[in-house]
């Protein structure tokens, strides 16, 4: 379970101090995130990954994340998440981590209807 939870952990922590390479050492380089309803990825590799969290995330000084929840099946973290500094209001978010060999591999995201 603890090979699970460790790259997951380590990247909610490194988004928090918004540490660009500390975040993205959790990840596959062929990594792949998915925004629920979509079953397309909306972000293949690591660089892409790197792009998005540069120009979208890490820019945003009131960027941090609260968890609600985690929860581990097999090679799959579930994560409840609370995102702030994003907009006005903080995001209520769901993500679901598949791990391999000590690496993020995929997330699965869903946001609230709100988003």
């Amino acid at each position: 379970m603890s090979d699970v939870i460790a790259p997951v952990a380590r990247q909610f922590e490194a988004c928090n101090r918004r540490d660009l390479p500390a975040f993205l050492a959790c990840f596959a380089e062929d990594f792949r995130a998915c925004r629920m309803p979509a079953e397309a990825p909306s972000l293949r590799g690591k660089a892409a990954l790197s792009a998005f969290y540069a120009e979208h995330r890490f820019n945003r000084s009131a960027l941090r994340a609260e968890l609600i929840a985690r929860t581990v099946l097999d090679s799959q973290a579930f994560d409840h998440e609370r995102i702030h500094g994003l907009g006005e209001q903080p995001l209520e978010s769901a993500a679901v981590f598949a791990v391999a060999a000590g690496q993020i591999t995929t997330a699965w995201l869903c946001y609230a209807e709100s988003a």
